[in-house]
């Protein structure tokens, strides 16, 4: 079979923020017309703008951070393909929260120790057929032990209903992965009220409607930050 080889730089345009000129970095796309950008250069954009970068089009006239989603398959391709990037965003990471006196999320802690078992496997050249299977079957039995909820990064929120034709919760506070979204959280919210179809809610923090892909993480960093910061967690209203 041919191969061919392809420079990295033949491919850049394709794996590369429009915004920034950097690697995409939790790449993030745009629903309307799937152009991609990094999480954090797409969201500063739309906080002053409602068209996507590259196209121009109108994403939306009032909420187009809506309109947007985390895109994983892009992310992985990224990883992929620029040696040490993975390695070298985890270590920045791990450096802002050790800036702020705050402990490493689970998450990161994973991710991190996942990318270097992968690049010194590379590095030794010591991966074999039959160990590698081995590697793999040891992996899963030892995923299969571990509980990831509680090694993920948690946040606590609180559920107020804000509507008179719905009920509040009988337990309105709950502590759930920060990799959890909005649209978990409807239809948490729908099974518990006994509600037909979860798109009869809507969930807001500090009086704007959330789009169902947001992640918590996501509105805790881009909704939450305009308030003081308590122990008790991020008040959400439906």
């Amino acid at each position: 079979m041919l191969t061919r080889k392809i420079k990295l730089w033949d491919i850049n345009a394709h794996i590369t923020c429009r915004l920034c000129n950097g690697y995409l970095i939790d790449a993030t796309t745009v629903t309307e017309c799937l152009h991609t950008f990094c999480r954090s250069c797409l969201v500063k954009y739309l906080e002053e703008n409602n068209t996507c970068p590259t196209c121009r089009i109108v994403i939306h006239q009032s909420h187009p951070l809506q309109y947007i989603g985390h895109d994983r398959t892009m992310q992985d391709i990224v990883y992929k393909l620029v040696p040490g990037l993975q390695e070298a965003e985890m270590r920045k990471q791990r450096e802002f929260y050790h800036k702020l006196g705050m402990e490493v999320p689970g998450d990161i802690k994973g991710e991190t120790c996942s990318a270097k078992q992968h690049l010194d496997s590379h590095r030794n050249g010591e991966t074999k057929a039959d160990e590698s299977s081995n590697k793999e079957t040891s992996e899963e039995k030892q995923e299969e032990d571990n509980d990831y909820h509680r090694s993920d990064e948690q946040v606590s929120i609180c559920l107020e209903c804000n509507s008179s034709k719905l009920r509040g919760l009988k337990r309105k506070w709950i502590r759930c992965s920060a990799q959890a979204t909005v649209l978990h959280l409807k239809k948490f919210i729908a099974k518990k009220l006994n509600l037909s179809s979860f798109n009869e809610l809507d969930i807001l923090c500090n009086e704007e409607i959330l789009g169902k892909d947001h992640t918590l993480k996501f509105v805790v960093v881009t909704r939450w930050r305009f308030k003081v910061r308590h122990n008790s967690g991020v008040l959400l209203t439906y």
